[in-house]
C-alpha cells in the first residue's frame, strides 16, 4: 500500500542565541553582523556546533492511509517539532516530508482561530484554511456546532472562551471537516475526562473511515487503547517503532526515573510563562518517624512554590495524581484565592496524601496552575515521579502486586450471625426439618 506520509532523513536545527545576544545594544549588533560576513567570505560561513542544536536528526517513517500512529517520548524528546514539519507550520533543514492528502492539525489551543470572530465564523475560517469550500463546511456545521457542546455561545467572539470551550470548537472543527490525515498534540490533556473520551472515540472513528491519524501523548493508556502502532522518541531520533504494548513497556522502563524533588532558581530559565513561574516541586514524608523512601504505609506531602507575576491575579493549583501507564487515580486543587487583593511574589501550595491510600508502584505528578476552572494558565506533565514500595510487614499471606490504583486499609467487622449447634447438620437445614 502506498504510504499517506513519507519522511526521508528529516532533520530540524534550530540556532542557540544567548540572553545577551537576545537584548544586545546597535554597536554590538553592527559588529556581530560585520564578523559574520567576514566569516562567510573566510569560507567559515555555517554555524558553530556549540551554537546549534538539533531537535530531529535522520528521522524516516513511513506511515499508511488508515493508520493510527502514537508518538510518545519525554519533554524535548522532539515530537512536537515532527508535528510541525507535518503541518507545514516549520520546514525541515535537511531531509524531506511528503505528505498525500488534506491535513486537519491540533497542536496548540486556538491555533488558527481569529480571536474577534464568533465560534461560528472561526468554524468557516478553519474550513477555508484547510481547503474546503463553503458548501463542504455547511454540511458538517451542526455535527460540529453538536460535538463542540457550545450552545448559546456559538456566537461569541472567541477571544472569550475558556481553554476548554477552545479545545472543544478546535477538536471538533479539525475531526469533522474530513482532513485525510489528523494531527492532535498533548493539547487534548486540557478537556475534562468526560470529552477526552469523546475526542478518543471520534479519532478511532475516523481511522476506521480510512483516515490517519498522529496522536501524540504522555498518557500511555489513552496511546496503547487508540494506536496501532507506537514510535518512541529521545533526543530527536527514534528510539523504537512497532506494536503499542511492547514500545510502550520499553520506554517506561527506560526513561520513567524517579524524581522526588525540581527546583529552579532563576525565574528566567524556570518553566512557566509571563504569568507564572515555577520554583520548586517535592514530595517527601508528611510525618518525620519515616525515611527517604516511600512506602503504602507512608503519608506524603506533596509541595509548590511558584512566582505569581502579575498583581490582582489569584491562580489555582491542580494537580493529577498517575499510575506509570498514565491512568488518573485522583485530583485534587487549592481552591480558589480567597483575599481580595493579590500582590504578584512568591508563593507555596502544598497538600498531604494519607498513608495507606496509594497502591505500590511507580506514580507521575501533573501540575496544572489555573486562573480560574475554566482558564489554564500553565501545565507541566510528569513534574514530580516517585516510587511507593510494598509493606511487606502487613501482608502476611499475601503478595504481589495489589489489584487497582490504589490500596486503602479499610476498617472490616466480622461477627458471628448464628452459631451452629450440631457440627453434621447446617443450621438452616434443620429449621427446614423441624
Amino acid at each position: 500500500m502506498r504510504p499517506i506520509i513519507h519522511i526521508e532523513n528529516v532533520g530540524k536545527r534550530y540556532q542557540l542565541v544567548s540572553e545577551r545576544a537576545a537584548y544586545s545594544t546597535l554597536r554590538e549588533s553592527l559588529v556581530g553582523s560585520f564578523m559574520k560576513s567576514v566569516d562567510r567570505l573566510r569560507g567559515r560561513g555555517e554555524p558553530r556546533a556549540d551554537r546549534e542544536f538539533w531537535a530531529l536528526r535522520g528521522i524516516n517513517l513511513d506511515v499508511v492511509p488508515g493508520e493510527r500512529l502514537g508518538i510518545v517520548g519525554v519533554n524535548g524528546a522532539g515530537k512536537s517539532t515532527l508535528l510541525k514539519i507535518l503541518s507545514r507550520i516549520t520546514e525541515p533543514t535537511e531531509g524531506r516530508a511528503r505528505l498525500y492528502g488534506r491535513v486537519g492539525s491540533l497542536l496548540e489551543v486556538g491555533t488558527g482561530f481569529h480571536g474577534e470572530l464568533s465560534g461560528r465564523e472561526n468554524i468557516y475560517l478553519n474550513g477555508a484554511i484547510l481547503g474546503m469550500k463553503h458548501a463542504e463546511i455547511a454540511r458538517n456545521f451542526d455535527e460540529i456546532v453538536a460535538f463542540a457542546e457550545l450552545g448559546r455561545f456559538l456566537n461569541v467572539p472567541v477571544k472569550r472562551y475558556s481553554t476548554g470551550m477552545y479545545m472543544r470548537l478546535a477538536f471538533a472543527v479539525a475531526a469533522h471537516l474530513q482532513p485525510e490525515i489528523l494531527i492532535v498534540d498533548e493539547v487534548l490533556a486540557v478537556g475534562d475526562a468526560a470529552f477526552q473520551k469523546k475526542c478518543l472515540g471520534k479519532m478511532s472513528e475516523v481511522s476506521q473511515n480510512g483516515r490517519t491519524v498522529i496522536f501524540v501523548s504522555h498518557n500511555m493508556a489513552a496511546v496503547q487503547n487508540l494506536c496501532s502502532r507506537v514510535l518512541w522518541m529521545a533526543a530527536g531520533r527514534v528510539v523504537e517503532d512497532g506494536e503499542p504494548a511492547r514500545v510502550i513497556g520499553n520506554y517506561l522502563k527506560t526513561t520513567l526515573t524517579t524524581m522526588s524533588q525540581q527546583l529552579w532558581a532563576d525565574p528566567v530559565s524556570a518553566p512557566g510563562n509571563d504569568r507564572v513561574r515555577v520554583r520548586r516541586a517535592s514530595i517527601v514524608p508528611a510525618v518525620a518517624e519515616f525515611e527517604d523512601h516511600f512506602t503504602v504505609r507512608t503519608p506524603l506531602r506533596i509541595e509548590f512554590e511558584y512566582w505569581n507575576l502579575l498583581a490582582g491575579t489569584p491562580l489555582e493549583i491542580a494537580v493529577i495524581i498517575r499510575t506509570e501507564e498514565g491512568y488518573p487515580i485522583f485530583s485534587t486543587s487549592s481552591g480558589r484565592w480567597t483575599e481580595q487583593s493579590v500582590p504578584a511574589g512568591l508563593y507555596r501550595s502544598s497538600f498531604e496524601i494519607p498513608g495507606d491510600l496509594l497502591n505500590d508502584g511507580v506514580h507521575r505528578v501533573e501540575l496544572n496552575i489555573r486562573r480560574n476552572e475554566r482558564q489554564l494558565v500553565y501545565r507541566l506533565d510528569d513534574i514530580l515521579i516517585f516510587d511507593v514500595l510494598d509493606s511487606a510487614g502487613d501482608r502476611i499471606g499475601s503478595f504481589g502486586k495489589s489489584a487497582g490504583a490504589v490500596r486503602p486499609s479499610l476498617a472490616w467487622q466480622t461477627t458471628l450471625v448464628e452459631e451452629q449447634l450440631d457440627p453434621d447438620t447446617p443450621p438452616h437445614v434443620a429449621e427446614i426439618a423441624n
